[in-house]
């Protein structure tokens, strides 16, 4: 059973990548040329040789994107399967295509959407390369306590769904959630590096183009999975209906 969910989801993190990828190549690779042209000009300006391009700006924009982003969502549907696998039927009387779609919606906002209010995706040249760690390490704690406090909030929530209804438990879990991650961010180092001439519309559009693949490839993983999940369980149901009727 775990296989099988593993092999659909790493499936559908496939055809996640994909869209993603199609998304990323009009959309993100513009926005992230904006950054790589500002940085040159900073180069140029300050009179410092050109560095050696190691790989191709060409193959980093096609063959190198497509390979991180398939890792990447072969990984992440993996993930996705066995946490599926692990609330399926704990969440409710959903269907599994629902609990696809609700469980891609919570991933979205708890490893993605809440981190990335914190601590929003920054072109080149609008960071220091020397806070690269600090950077790094800040962006991992929030992702893991914004995960450990969803999980705690999912506890609460069923606890709470049995005593005061699905609605008012669902809401209070969530507001709850909400609440100790405002609390977090707050206590987080800021991180504000961006010089003051750095693109305003450059800075936009690469944040954008960030939240916009995430959300691609969150929605794409959740409804394919749910898609496989739900065919193979009629294909199941059909086999054994077949099996008793013999």
């Amino acid at each position: 059973m775990v296989r099988t969910l593993l092999i659909r989801g790493m499936l559908a993190g496939i055809a996640a990548a994909a869209l993603t990828f199609v998304f990323q190549y009009f959309v993100g690779e513009p926005a992230l040329d904006g950054g790589i042209a500002f940085e040159d000009s900073l180069a140029t300006a300050a009179n410092e040789p050109a560095g050696v391009e190691l790989v191709s700006r060409g193959t980093q924009s096609t063959l190198g994107l497509a390979v991180a982003l398939l890792i990447y969502g072969v990984a992440f549907g993996g993930i996705f399967a066995l946490v599926y696998a692990g609330v399926y039927g704990r969440v409710g009387r959903l269907s599994g295509r629902a609990t696809s779609a609700v469980l891609a919606l919570v991933g979205f906002v708890v490893v993605f959407a809440v981190p990335f209010v914190k601590y929003p995706a920054n072109p080149p040249a609008a960071s220091l390369d020397d806070t690269i760690g600090t950077r790094t390490g800040t962006y991992v704690m929030m992702v893991v306590l914004s995960v450990l406090v969803a999980v705690a909030a999912v506890v609460l929530g069923r606890r709470l769904v049995a005593r005061l209804g699905a609605w008012n438990g669902v809401l209070l879990a969530a507001l709850g959630y909400l609440v100790v991650m405002g609390v977090v961010g707050a206590l987080l180092p800021v991180i504000d590096e961006t010089p003051a001439d750095f693109p305003a519309t450059v800075l936009y559009d690469f944040r954008l183009a960030s939240l916009g693949g995430q959300l691609v490839l969150w929605t794409v993983l959740g409804l394919v999975f749910g898609a496989l999940v739900d065919g193979g369980s009629r294909r199941g149901s059909r086999a054994a209906m077949e099996s008793a009727g013999r």
